[in-house]
């Protein structure tokens, strides 16, 4: 899997590589891609399937559900009755249904509940700021099927940003900016963030102490259950902490050049992705002016790295240069041997072949 640049353009000469979206979505030298995706921030292989879950971070952008065998996306959550099952015993502070019209998507997180059937957890900024839940459904050989459960809101001034799960139904969400910081503060270093935690038999989410870092981005639990990673986006950096004693974390692992955005478990592998972090195109660093913080348009070089648990180190899995169609990386994941990468800001999804 892993590559240097000098071979991706004749990987890419492979027919079928292009998605059937029009002339604005053929591939470039390194990437095909797949369009109409609106913001994918998000990304998950949904296990044992050729099917891959991408959020939307825009009003309305919602989910999406992609055959990657086709290379063809469809908008998987639509409101309709028949993708709605709200458990109020399960979610009694949720107010109701999810808007479709209004659904804000952005972290993603996937745990099995029973043969066939997986818990979904999605961070929404649309209506509402919650993490919703959603049971997806697979097998028969159908498209999966998704049923909304309910909500978990976040506290009142909260933005979560990206949301794990453990097996026992704990849920993890991060907060990249709480009340009263910015962008810019979590760039030069200042804690802005948190994680909040809610366990299966609580009433809300509460404050875990000693998580509190610059710019807390993407989290992913560990298969021990013991264990969960946090970005610090400012840092450029992985934390990992013990969810028993949150008080200090047992590690940092910092990146090598670039900005870890959302890190998860894809194919027996933990990976982070993100954009360049010292990218001479874009005039070197991102840089903090009058305290307000590069919006980060100069398409910049993508890196996905590979989290090593025991080694403590992240090594470089995959990587390009500016793409002039695709800029933002802040996911990875890999289904059938190629890597999917998502975006914050573009409306496409990229794919390394194989």
């Amino acid at each position: 899997m892993r590559r240097t640049l000098a071979c991706l353009a004749a990987l890419l000469a492979v027919p079928g590589a292009v998605a059937a979206e029009g002339p604005t979505c053929a591939a470039d030298s390194e990437l095909a891609y797949i369009c109409g995706a609106e913001k994918p921030e998000d990304l998950l292989a949904l296990p044992d399937t050729d099917w891959l879950i991408a959020s939307g971070f825009a009003p309305g952008a919602g989910l999406k559900l992609i055959d990657t065998q086709t290379r063809k996306l469809k908008r998987w959550y639509t409101g309709n009755a028949d993708q709605l099952a709200f458990d109020a015993k399960a979610f009694p502070d949720c107010p109701g249904p999810l808007d479709a019209a209004l659904f804000n998507a952005r972290g993603l997180s996937l745990r099995p509940l029973r043969p066939g059937v997986h818990r979904l957890l999605v961070v929404n900024h649309g209506g509402r700021e919650a993490i919703e839940a959603f049971d997806v459904s697979t097998g028969s050989g159908k498209p999966p099927t998704l049923l909304w459960r309910g909500c978990m809101p976040m506290p009142a001034g909260q933005v979560a940003n990206s949301v794990a799960q453990f097996a026992d139904g704990t849920v993890l969400a991060t907060v990249l900016t709480r009340p009263g910081t910015t962008i810019g503060d979590f760039m030069l270093g200042r804690v802005t963030g948190g994680v909040w935690q809610r366990g299966p038999k609580d009433g809300a989410f509460r404050l875990l102490p000693g998580t509190e870092l610059p710019g807390n981005n993407g989290i992913e639990v560990d298969p021990d259950q013991r264990r969960f990673y946090v970005v610090a986006f400012g840092w450029h950096a992985v934390l990992v902490f013990d969810r028993d004693d949150t008080a200090q974390p047992l590690a940092r692992i910092d990146a090598p050049d670039f900005m870890p955005d959302n890190i998860h478990w894809t194919g027996g592998r933990l990976l982070l992705a993100g954009m360049r972090l010292d990218e001479p195109a874009c005039g070197g660093l991102r840089k903090v002016v009058n305290g307000v913080a590069d919006p980060m348009l100069c398409h910049r070089g993508w890196v996905v790295g590979e989290l090593g648990p025991a080694a403590r180190r992240i090594s470089t899995f995959a990587y390009g240069r500016p793409r002039p169609d695709f800029n933002g990386l802040s996911a990875a994941a890999i289904v059938g041997g190629e890597l999917w990468l998502g975006s914050f800001q573009s409306n496409r999804i990229a794919v390394l072949p194989r």
